[in-house]
């Protein structure tokens, strides 16, 4: 999140106009303030329906106005019915190269898997869990005596490098791939 509204200045297309989070604790709740960006928590657990959370979510969403929603660390599924209402405005990373490992425990899949490289995915969010068109794509090379945590450590400035670039070309409405090595 901050890498992303960081990229974002006077020569940038896209503005932020809202941090919005599902968690009340989040870091990038209290980042995003210090950036002179608006923020709201839509706490999930508040709600007994994941419908009536969207829902709650959807109206947020509407008070801000986004032309592009960027998920980053939103560790939540949405459903079919909210990724509708926002079909083809919504982007996410993701820490592997997808399809490949698609869900959690992407470093360690990797790993077990005895991949040669790994990277991370800008995608645009579909009902498919990690499973829309992908924008942009980031690899590194997997290291002998990697463990999830510094494979993890090592994918995250690419990250920081991917989002930030898929992003300013998708505000642009370019969705030609990119790739970074």
């Amino acid at each position: 999140m901050e890498a992303l509204a960081r990229s974002m200045g006077a020569d940038h297309p896209a503005k932020p106009v809202l941090v919005l989070s599902n968690a009340p604790d989040a870091g990038g709740l209290q980042k995003a303030a210090d950036l002179g960006i608006p923020t709201a928590v839509v706490d999930h657990r508040q709600f007994n329906t994941r419908p009536d959370f969207e829902t709650a979510l959807h109206k947020a969403l509407l008070t801000a106005k986004p032309d592009i929603i960027c998920l980053a660390g939103f560790m939540r599924i949405l459903t079919a019915g909210f990724t509708e209402e926002w079909t083809g405005k919504i982007l996410n990373i993701h820490p592997s190269i997808l399809p490949l490992f698609p869900g959690l425990h992407t470093h360690q899949r990797a790993l077990d898997a005895g991949m040669a490289v790994h990277g991370c995915s800008v995608h645009l969010v579909t009902s498919e869990l990690d499973g829309g068109p992908i924008l942009g794509q980031a690899v590194i090379p997997v290291l002998n005596g990697d463990t999830p945590e510094n494979l993890a450590a090592r994918v995250l400035p690419m990250e920081h490098q991917l989002y930030p670039t898929v992003l300013k070309k998708f505000a642009l409405g370019d969705e030609t791939k990119t790739t970074i090595m």
